[in-house]
């Protein structure tokens, strides 16, 4: 029982690490039951349904059991954040025709090339992207820097950044795509920078 209650109140970074080194996943189910409304939440805004969001959360809990045992976690909302957002870009991508997508700025994500595609072309795990993105993000401008923060590492919505900022919408399109191009590039730089001193 004392196990249990030191677990429950850990840090998810300490359950994550946990996870990684003891491969026991009651710590995953804990980071689950924590992060699970969230998750739903975020799926739901993508998918418009409740049992396609339903079953996504369920995919998404599968793919942490996997992710978390090959990666070591440093800052797990961020990386939850950037691993569900994939995923449900993914899916909607990959089934364009069975979502119906009536938000201009959510039919402009889907179809922009996301940052899951350059960690593909950098050859970057997702904690790696994250780790790479945090470091530079303060050498982009302010408002790119704040736009491209709240979308990919904190979850929010185009519109819920034009809530939080002020910016219009085409501002915060143009934030985030120029903010993302600049970041690809200086995470290209950092990377480049890290094979020369090695």
């Amino acid at each position: 029982m004392w196990l249990f209650k030191k677990r429950d109140f850990a840090t998810d970074e300490e359950l994550a690490l946990n996870y990684f080194k003891s491969g026991d996943k009651e710590f995953v189910g804990l980071l689950f039951e924590k992060h699970v409304k969230t998750v739903f939440g975020v799926c739901l805004f993508y998918f418009r349904d409740k049992d396609i969001a339903k079953d996504a959360v369920m995919q998404i809990f599968e793919k942490l059991i996997i992710e978390l045992k090959k990666t070591e976690v440093k800052n797990f909302k961020g990386w939850l954040s950037f691993v569900v957002r994939n995923y449900c870009i993914s899916e909607l991508r990959k089934n364009k025709n069975k979502f119906h997508l009536p938000e201009s700025y959510l039919d402009f994500e889907v179809n922009e090339t996301s940052l899951e595609d350059e960690e593909k072309i950098l050859g970057l795990s997702d904690e790696e992207m994250i780790d790479h993105m945090q470091n530079c993000l303060a050498d982009l401008k302010e408002n790119q820097k704040v736009c491209v923060e709240l979308f990919y590492l904190k979850n929010q919505s185009y519109q819920q950044i034009c809530d939080k900022t002020n910016f219009s919408l085409n501002e915060v399109k143009s934030f985030i795509q120029n903010g993302k191009r600049n970041l690809k590039l200086l995470v290209e730089q950092r990377i480049k920078n890290r094979k020369n001193a090695g």
